[in-house]
C-alpha cells in the first residue's frame, strides 16, 4: 500500500519545476563551490504544497545517492530531532549507534534527574552558593547556543545564567561529592544538546564519507523553529559541536520567513523558495492530468482553489457541476462523492488531529470496514502521511470542522466525546495503575490524554477547561516541552470550536513559554490565578518546584508554605523538604520528608527523598532502611538501588555495594552512574583490573564524558600509574575547565612524578574555582610547606 501511495503521488506530481530544477541542480555543485548551497527554505501559506514538494525533493535528493531524513512536529526538542533523523538513517542501512545510546541514556536519565534536580548538595555550603566560573561559563554557552532546553521541571527556562549555573553547581552537586558523581545524569539532564550535539555531528561525519550526499529535511517549521531555529545556524558554524560534514544539505519548510536574528549571519549559504498558489497554467495542467478537460468546470475549479494545489488535487477527483452559487472546494468534494460511508468517513475523520486505524474505527464507529475505508481514505489528496499517523491539511480540515460544528452541534458534541472516551479506555489499558496526577510522566499516557483533553474542550469547552487546567499543571511539572504540547493542545481546541476564552488562554499560555524570562513559571502563574482551591495547591507546589528547580530556594519556600496552607500534600512536603536540606536544614527537611511518607499511598518517591536526606546527614542506618524499603517497593527502579550501593560502600560493607550495583547492571547494563560507581567500588577493593574494565565500558556509552575519563585517572593512579592519570585528568579537564574535583587529583598524580610545582599549580586552580574546597587546601599546604608524602586518606572522598 505505502509504495503505491507513493507511486500515486509521484505520477500526480505538477508544477514547481523551477524550485525541482534549483534542488537537483545544487548537489551538481560540489560543497566548496560558491554556488552551492546549504540550506533550502522553502516558504508559504497554507495548503499551498510545502509538504507535497518537500516529499517529491527528498526522493530527488536519493537519485542522487543521498541518504535522507524528514523531520516534522511531532519533534518537539533538538533530541527528538536527532532522534528522527538517525531513525530514518538507520532504515537506509546507516545506523548512528553512538547517539542512539546517548539518546537512550539522555531518556532513561530525565525521570531520575528530575528527582535529582530536587535535592541539595551534597556537600560544601547551605543555600544559594555562588555558581563557580566553569558553570557560569557553561551557562552563558548554553543559554546562547539553545541547549538549555528545559527538561528539568521549570529550571532552564530562566535567562539569568547565574541562576542557570547555580542549578547546574546544585545538581552536580547533589550527584555526587565535588559536583561529578552523576556527571552524565547533571550534564545529559541540564545541557543535552551540548551533551549529544558533537556526537550527532561526528556520526554525521561518519557516515558522510561513504555516501555522496546526507540530506535532511525539516518539514512544518512555522511550529519546530521556537525549539529547533537557534539550534541549526550553531549546527552550520560548526564551532560548538564540530563542523557538520560539507556533503549535508539542509532543507526547511514553513509558512514564514526564517528569523533574521538567528539566520542573517547565514543569508549567503540559504536558497530562499517561496511557494505562490498555482498559476493558471499550472492548474490547467494538473487538471489536465487527470482528465478534466471541461472548460466550465476548469473555470469552476479555479475559482473554488484559489490556485492551492491541495484543494485543486481535492476538487480534480469529483470536479462535479460548475457554478454551484456560494460552494466552497470541501462543499464541492463532498457533495460528489456519493458513496455516502465514505462520505460519511471523511467528515468524521476530519476531527481528530492524528489518524491511525484504532482512531479511524473509533471516529466512524462500528459497521464499517474499516480496513478497506482506512485504505481508501489515505488515497485521498488532502491526507498526509506520518510514520505512525495520518493527518488533514488543515485547509480542508477546518471547512470540514466548521460545517459539522455548525451543521449539528449535537453530533459534534457525541463524535469528540466517542473519540475522548476512546483515548482514556487505550489510557487506562495502558497504565492501569497510574494515578491521574502520574499521567504526564509517562509518553504514551501523555500523548493519548493529550488527544483526549482536546476532544473533551471540543465537545464542551466550558465544561472541560477545569480539568484541562488541572492537566496543565501536571504538563508544567514535566517541563516546558510538555506544557507547550499541552498549551497548543489549549488554543487549537479553541479555534476549532471558536470559543473566545478558550482561545486566548491557550494564546497567553504559549506567549509565556515564548519569554525566557517568564516560562513555565509564567504559565503556572495564569493557572494559579484560575484553578479552585484543591487545584491551587497543587499548582503553587508545581511552582515551587520550578522556583526551586532555579536555585531560588527562599521564593521555592514561600510557594511550598501557600501550597500547605491549602491542604496537606506529600508532593509540597517532600518539596519543601528538599528546599530546607538545600538551605542546610536538614532537620526541618527530615520533619517534612516524615510527613510526606506519611501521607503518600505511593511511598517509593518520598522514601528514596527521605533516605537521601539522611545520607547527606551521615545517618547511613536510616538511610539503608528507607532506601531497602524502595528497593522493595520497585525493584527495577536501578537509581535507588545503585544508591544503596552508595550507603553500604560508605558503611565498610563494599561487597554488598557491589552485589547491589551487579543487580543494578543486570537490569540496565549500560547505567553509566552504576558503572562507575562499580569501577570505585572495585578500586577500594584492589581490583584496578576490574575498575579499568568498567570504565572502558563506560567511555563506550558514553564519549568524551569527562566524569568517567577523571574516574580513569583515580584508578590508573591507584594503579601505579601516575603518567597515565596524568594524561586521563588531562583529556577530563579540557572537555571541562572547571572540574575542580580533577585538578585536584591530578595535583597527587603529579606529586608522585615528582612534580611538586604543577601539584601546587593544580591545587591553586582548584581553590580558584571552588574557594571552599576544604580537601584541595589541605594537599596544598601540605605539599607547599613541607613536602610530607601523601597520607592513606588523602585520596578525594567519592561516596
Amino acid at each position: 500500500m505505502a509504495q503505491l501511495l507513493q507511486r500515486h503521488q509521484q505520477d500526480g506530481f505538477v508544477g514547481r519545476r523551477h524550485e525541482l530544477s534549483l534542488f537537483a541542480e545544487n548537489f551538481a555543485s560540489p560543497p566548496e563551490d560558491p554556488r552551492h548551497r546549504f540550506v533550502l527554505h522553502v516558504r508559504g501559506m497554507a495548503g499551498v504544497g510545502k509538504t507535497t514538494l518537500v516529499r517529491r525533493l527528498e526522493e530527488t535528493a536519493r537519485e542522487h545517492g543521498a541518504l535522507t531524513a524528514y523531520v516534522d512536529e511531532t519533534a518537539h526538542d533538538v533530541p527528538a530531532a536527532m532522534a528522527a533523523i538517525s531513525g530514518c538513517l538507520d532504515r537506509q542501512g546507516h545506523p548512528l549507534k553512538a547517539l542512539d545510546r546517548q539518546l537512550a541514556a539522555y531518556h532513561r536519565f530525565r525521570h531520575e534527574a528530575e528527582a535529582a534536580a530536587q535535592a541539595g548538595p551534597a556537600d560544601g555550603p547551605p543555600g544559594a552558593a555562588a555558581p563557580s566560573p566553569g558553570s557560569l561559563a557553561a551557562a552563558q554557552a548554553g543559554l546562547i547556543g539553545a541547549g538549555m532546553l528545559p527538561v528539568v521541571g521549570a529550571f532552564a527556562g530562566g535567562v539569568d545564567p547565574a541562576l542557570v549555573a547555580r542549578g547546574a553547581d546544585r545538581l552536580r552537586a547533589t550527584l555526587g561529592p565535588r559536583g561529578r558523581a552523576r556527571g552524565d545524569d547533571a550534564r545529559l539532564a541540564l545541557e543535552p544538546v551540548p551533551v549529544l550535539g558533537p556526537l550527532f555531528v561526528a556520526e554525521l561525519d561518519r557516515v558522510a564519507k561513504d555516501v555522496p550526499w546526507i540530506a535532511l529535511f525539516l518539514d512544518t517549521f512555522e511550529r519546530t523553529g521556537p525549539v529547533l531555529g537557534a539550534w541549526l545556524p550553531d549546527l552550520l558554524a560548526g564551532e560548538r559541536y564540530g563542523p557538520l560534514p560539507g556533503n549535508v544539505v539542509l532543507t526547511l519548510a514553513g509558512r514564514d520567513r526564517l528569523d533574521p536574528a538567528c539566520w542573517s549571519e547565514w543569508s549567503h549559504a540559504v536558497a530562499d523558495l517561496p511557494l505562490e498558489p498555482f498559476t493558471e497554467p499550472e492548474t490547467r495542467h494538473l487538471l489536465t492530468a487527470r482528465g478534466v478537460v471541461d472548460e466550465p468546470v476548469v473555470q469552476d475549479v479555479l475559482r473554488l482553489s484559489g490556485g492551492l494545489p491541495v484543494l485543486v488535487s481535492t476538487l480534480a477527483r469529483h470536479p462535479g457541476e460548475p457554478n454551484t452559487a456560494g460552494a466552497t472546494a470541501v462543499d464541492r468534494f463532498l457533495k460528489w462523492e456519493d458513496d455516502p460511508a465514505r462520505r460519511a468517513a471523511v467528515l468524521a475523520c476530519a476531527l481528530p488531529r492524528r489518524l491511525n486505524q484504532d482512531v479511524f474505527a473509533a471516529a466512524v464507529g462500528d459497521g464499517t470496514d474499516a480496513a478497506e475505508l482506512y485504505g481508501w481514505l489515505r488515497t485521498l489528496p488532502f491526507v498526509g502521511e506520518r510514520d505512525d499517523h495520518a493527518r488533514y491539511h488543515d485547509v480542508v480540515r477546518a471547512p470540514m470542522l466548521r460545517l459539522q460544528r455548525t451543521g449539528s452541534p449535537q453530533r459534534w458534541r457525541e463524535a469528540h466525546t466517542r473519540l475522548a472516551d476512546a483515548c482514556a479506555a487505550w489510557a487506562a489499558d495502558a497504565g492501569p495503575d497510574v494515578s491521574p496526577h502520574e499521567l504526564w510522566e509517562h509518553e504514551n499516557l501523555r500523548a493519548l490524554r493529550l488527544e483526549e483533553l482536546y476532544h473533551r474542550l471540543c465537545a464542551a469547552p466550558a465544561t472541560a477547561v477545569e480539568d484541562a487546567l488541572r492537566d496543565g499543571i501536571g504538563a508544567c511539572t514535566e517541563g516546558a516541552v510538555q506544557a507547550r504540547r499541552w498549551a497548543r493542545a489549549l488554543a487549537e481546541a479553541g479555534e476549532d470550536t471558536d470559543d473566545g476564552p478558550l482561545c486566548r488562554l491557550g494564546a497567553a499560555c504559549l506567549e509565556a513559554l515564548d519569554d525566557p524570562a517568564r516560562s513555565v513559571v509564567g504559565v503556572l502563574d495564569l493557572l494559579v490565578a484560575r484553578v479552585g482551591p484543591d487545584d491551587r495547591a497543587h499548582a503553587l507546589a508545581a511552582r515551587g518546584r520550578a522556583l526551586y528547580d532555579a536555585g531560588r530556594y527562599e521564593d521555592s519556600l514561600a510557594d511550598f508554605d501557600r501550597a500547605l496552607a491549602l491542604g496537606p500534600s506529600p508532593r509540597a512536603y517532600t518539596g519543601r523538604a528538599l528546599a530546607h536540606r538545600a538551605r542546610g536544614d536538614l532537620d526541618a527537611a527530615l520533619a517534612d520528608h516524615d510527613r510526606a511518607v506519611g501521607l503518600a499511598t505511593r511511598k517509593a518517591r518520598p522514601l528514596a527523598h527521605r533516605g537521601e536526606t539522611h545520607r547527606r546527614a551521615g545517618r547511613y542506618a536510616e538511610a539503608l532502611a528507607d532506601l531497602d524499603q524502595v528497593v522493595g517497593l520497585d525493584p527495577a527502579w536501578v537509581w535507588p538501588r545503585a544508591s544503596r550501593a552508595q550507603v553500604k560502600h560508605a558503611l565498610g560493607r563494599p561487597a554488598e555495594a557491589l552485589a547491589d550495583l551487579d543487580l543494578a547492571l543486570g537490569m540496565d547494563p549500560d547505567h553509566l552512574w552504576s558503572l562507575v560507581r562499580r569501577a570505585q567500588v572495585r578500586r577500594a577493593l584492589g581490583d584496578t583490573a576490574g575498575a579499568l574494565a568498567d570504565l572502558d565500558r563506560a567511555r563506550v556509552v558514553a564519549p568524551g564524558d569527562p566524569w568517567v575519563l577523571g574516574e580513569r585517572g583515580e584508578a590508573l593512579r591507584a594503579a601505579g600509574r601516575p603518567a597515565d592519570a596524568v594524561a586521563a585528568y588531562t583529556a577530563a579537564l579540557a572537555l571541562d575547565p572547571g572540574y575542580a574535583w580533577a585538578l585536584g587529583s591530578r595535583a597527587l598524580a603529579h606529586e608522585a612524578l615528582g612534580d611538586t610545582g604543577a601539584a601546587v599549580a593544580d591545587l591553586d586552580r582548584a581553590l580558584a574555582l571552588d574557594p571552599g574546597y576544604a580537601w584541595a587546601a589541605a594537599q596544598r599546604d601540605r605539599i607547599a610547606g613541607s613536602n610530607q608524602e601523601p597520607e592513606p586518606n588523602s585520596e578525594q572522598n567519592h561516596t
